[in-house]
């Protein structure tokens, strides 16, 4: 930066702390969001893992039976349910997760249902087939906007609108850690052998029934958990994002500011200079 007045310098520091102002401001509210996030994430597995065990029962209950959600397809055409952010400065997130479910999809016929304004940013500039553009803000999505988005994609599936549904979303491992993943939802696998499971409980109509039932339910909680892990992991990103910046921030103050003041010094050695000159002639 030789060359640089004094003037330019402090212009530049102050638009430095303006800078920071902003960064820690959003670092303080991805941390606020992230808590309540992370325990909706958390709190959300249970229910999950409940309906899972009811499946497995319904499964175990009638293993000769072959759900319309079990049969496999040739698996050409898929709709994917992609799940990013609503807005930026979060780091790889968006990227992330956008660029693992468009390399799945690559050479098949597809259609997407986005959450979320990245997202359906994301698929529009590619011209990809969108079902709905109605969940476009992933923060305002419901359980129940998750459990109508299911009872919807079970229904194209069973019409045979496609043959394989899979879901895109980030697994939200730790603060510091958020993955990108895909997962197949529809087909289900096939039912395995009896496995002696406990099964004293009587089903009406009858099992068959109650799983083909349940399965759009299954779905819903899948959707929305997937949902609460891809939230918290936004904000857990944004915030390490923003930690950063604000830090890079503070470095160039630090650094902008040693500059400052030897580029003042140094007028006032030459000021003193030039006035001791003046005075010995």
């Amino acid at each position: 930066m030789a060359g640089i007045s004094t003037k330019d310098l402090k212009a530049r520091i102050r638009s430095m702390e303006s800078t920071r102002q902003i960064t820690k401001a959003m670092e303080m509210v991805a941390a606020s969001k992230l808590r309540g996030a992370q325990e909706k994430a958390i709190s959300s597995r249970p229910y999950f893992e409940v309906l899972y065990s009811t499946m497995l029962d319904l499964a175990d209950s009638r293993p000769d039976h072959l759900s319309p959600f079990c049969r496999q397809g040739e698996g050409k055409k898929v709709c994917c349910i992609a799940i990013a952010g609503d807005r930026g400065l979060a780091g790889g997130y968006n990227s992330g997760v956008l660029k693992l479910v468009w390399e799945k999809l690559q050479g098949r016929d597809f259609c997407v249902l986005p959450l979320g304004k990245k997202s359906v940013d994301f698929f529009r500039s590619k011209g990809a087939r969108m079902l709905t553009t109605q969940y476009a803000e992933v923060s305002d999505v419901s359980v129940s906007d998750c459990f109508s988005m299911a009872r919807l994609l079970a229904k194209e599936f069973l019409a045979g609108t496609y043959d394989e549904l899979i879901l895109g979303y980030t697994n939200f491992v730790s603060v510091l850690t958020q993955s990108p993943a895909t997962v197949r939802l529809l087909p289900l696998p096939e039912p395995e052998e009896p496995t002696g499971r406990i099964r004293d409980v009587t089903y009406e109509p009858d099992a068959a029934t109650v799983y083909d039932t349940i399965v759009p339910e299954y779905l819903g909680g899948l959707i929305y958990g997937a949902v609460c892990e891809s939230v918290a992991s936004e904000q857990a990103a944004r915030r390490t994002a923003m930690d950063a910046a604000t830090k890079n921030a503070d470095e160039m103050i630090e650094g902008l500011s040693l500059q400052y003041n030897r580029a003042r010094q140094g007028a006032i050695t030459q000021e003193i200079t030039e006035i001791v000159a003046g005075a010995e002639a």
